[in-house]
């Protein structure tokens, strides 16, 4: 019943190699990655020059998604200071000391067409619903690793700390609502309509043609999220620069395709050592159950009781 250490590498690779090569996709690892569109893309454009911060997006979000009220600041009052794993959406405030212009800024995920989370995720809890392009958290896959909340540029995806069972939390444009024809909740409710829901081609022509109306009005002539980032579906436009709101200027590129995509590569090699680890595992227990039966046998014949 001994087996030689070549019979055992043979073994763990032929066991080991052939799900790992079918699970990491073989040769098309080695091709140019292309990121698929969306189908048909759904977003939010958020105007903060319309935005008076009365944070009835805030009351109409937890509500939507029926999380508890989150009175961590003095036990008493709803009023996060930021994002949190009870807290999808937010309405901050953007008030320099020198006394030049202040504004609301509106904070929930960003959509990206190329999301970093997502990338950035070993088991694909995080992925784009490649029909309205929403990022979506299944917790089935979650390990818990928050690589999610490391990669993302816009620090959104929040981590449950306490909990038996955490979860991932971050705005997923109320999709259980759309399923039911109705809007996101944050933008059902907004009195001055400064934040609205529609298609994104939609969305992208309403705001250009708000600059176009509103001369000098809005920074650069910008609408942040058109290529940003490599495009995103939350659409912004503002009066004082998108960085003093928390908007990264990252470029047009987006952050997997410059720092994250060798990750896909390791993630998906990774499968092999864990392919060749179960069939060592598997070696292994077939090994030991052949050694057990021998033993057993020898006890009977000889009515010595074998150290295993």
């Amino acid at each position: 019943m001994a087996i030689t250490r070549r019979e055992l590498i043979f073994n763990i690779a032929k066991a080991g190699v052939p799900a790992a090569v079918a699970m990491t996709g073989g040769t098309k690892l080695l091709q140019a990655e292309e990121i698929p569109l969306p189908h048909t893309p759904v977003g939010l454009l958020y105007d903060a020059s319309l935005c008076i911060g009365c944070k009835a997006c805030e009351a109409a979000c937890s509500a939507a998604n029926n999380t508890p009220p989150d009175t961590s600041g003095d036990q008493l009052h709803q009023a996060p200071p930021d994002l949190n794993v009870l807290t999808r959406n937010i309405i901050k405030l953007y008030k320099p000391a020198d006394g030049s212009p202040s504004s609301f800024i509106k904070r929930q995920c960003m959509q990206c067409f190329d999301p970093a989370c997502a990338a950035g995720c070993p088991f694909q809890a995080l992925y784009k619903d490649s029909e309205s392009g929403i990022v979506k958290w299944d917790g089935a896959k979650c390990i818990g690793c928050r690589y999610c909340t490391i990669s993302c540029p816009y620090a959104v995806p929040r981590f449950q700390w306490a909990g038996f069972n955490p979860v991932v939390t971050k705005c997923e444009l109320c999709s259980h609502r759309l399923a039911k024809g109705l809007k996101p909740g944050c933008t059902s409710v907004c009195p001055t309509g400064a934040v609205i829901f529609g298609p994104r081609t939609v969305l992208l022509a309403e705001a250009k043609q708000r600059i176009k109306k509103n001369p000098g009005r809005y920074y650069q002539d910008r609408v942040y999220g058109e290529t940003d980032n490599g495009g995103t579906q939350a659409l912004y436009l503002s009066r004082v620069p998108f960085e003093k709101l928390g908007l990264p200027e990252l470029g047009p590129e987006s952050v997997p395709s410059r720092t994250l995509r060798w990750q896909k590569r390791v993630y998906s090699y990774f499968a092999l050592p864990a392919m060749l680890y179960a069939g060592l595992v598997g070696v292994i227990r077939k090994n030991l159950k052949g050694h057990e039966e021998e033993a057993h046998e020898l006890e009977k014949e000889t009515g010595l009781r074998a150290q295993l």
